[in-house]
């Protein structure tokens, strides 16, 4: 059975975008659209009417039509909402793992908004086992036209960023887009130098080519899968995040890796996510590592 696209909507103008975002993937890649609110009860000793039931009517009739406007607008879509009590961060997280992907609202330069408040945002994204893509409210459909790329930060080793890799060039083949891997590098400290490692550099004839190696060696079996899928390879110098924002501007997805650190304040997504999250403009997927 195909999972489906799972989006969070709470009426905010960012998860009403980030609805209408699901809706065209979905129809994209041909999958179901689960349209998922998480409340809590509250008791109104003024409003004795308003009980269990009826507060969870509410929320509903007040989100059937939002999801009424995607579905008109994509008559092909199936679509269902749910409407589940209890706590936002648990039951988002929850559900991402039974989706293909999850797709909440994202103001940028701040935390995630709507029913995700300070740290629930991070949280959802840190523990969540599937993608989650965070839209803002300004994200319109002529963005993913136009010759727009989808922009893939590579790092590592070729199983470093598969999870992040896979993701990029299936959103490119449905979307008939143009893929572009940015390998990020930095001069080591004179420390990190053994033998080994300048034995490799040597091979390749210096950092820049050796780098570039390993770029083209993590996209070799991408390239394969899908060869209908253009792709353009960049390596820069600089830091990840910086390198990334640099191109973000030409981006209709840009997507990430993460690997979920757990400190003790919580767990953390790592500093290229957050930094994408903070400041790009375009919608941003945060692909957990395999």
């Amino acid at each position: 059975m195909a999972r489906p696209i799972t989006v969070g909507v709470d009426g905010t103008e960012e998860s009403l975008a980030a609805l209408a975002w699901a809706g065209r993937e979905a129809v994209r890649r041909g999958l179901p659209l689960r349209v998922l609110h998480a409340w809590r009860f509250h008791a109104y000793e003024t409003a004795p009417a308003a009980d269990r039931d009826t507060q969870h009517q509410w929320v509903s009739d007040g989100l059937t039509e939002a999801v009424r406007t995607v579905t008109e607008r994509h008559p092909e879509l199936v679509a269902a909402l749910d409407v589940v009590e209890g706590h936002a961060a648990q039951t988002l997280a929850g559900a991402a793992a039974d989706a293909e992907m999850l797709v909440l609202g994202s103001r940028g330069h701040g935390a995630v908004v709507g029913f995700l408040l300070g740290s629930v945002g991070q949280h959802v994204i840190a523990e969540a086992t599937r993608p989650v893509v965070l839209v803002r409210a300004g994200d319109r459909p002529s963005a993913e036209a136009g010759g727009r790329e989808v922009v893939v930060g590579q790092q590592g080793g070729p199983e470093d960023s598969a999870a992040a890799l896979r993701f990029a060039f299936e959103t490119a083949a449905a979307r008939r887009a143009t893929v572009r891997a940015v390998r990020a590098w930095t001069l080591p400290p004179v420390f990190a130098y053994s033998p080994a490692s300048l034995k490799l550099l040597d091979d390749a004839g210096g950092l820049e080519p050796f780098e570039k190696t390993a770029l083209a060696e993590a996209l070799r079996p991408w390239r394969e899968r899908f060869p209908d899928v253009p792709v353009a390879e960049q390596v820069e110098m600089g830091s990840a995040s910086q390198v990334l924002l640099s191109v973000a501007g030409r981006a209709q997805l840009m997507v990430v890796g993460r690997r979920a650190h757990r400190t003790a304040v919580g767990a953390r997504i790592g500093s290229v996510a957050h930094g994408m999250l903070h400041h790009a403009a375009c919608p941003v997927a945060v692909v957990p590592h395999d």
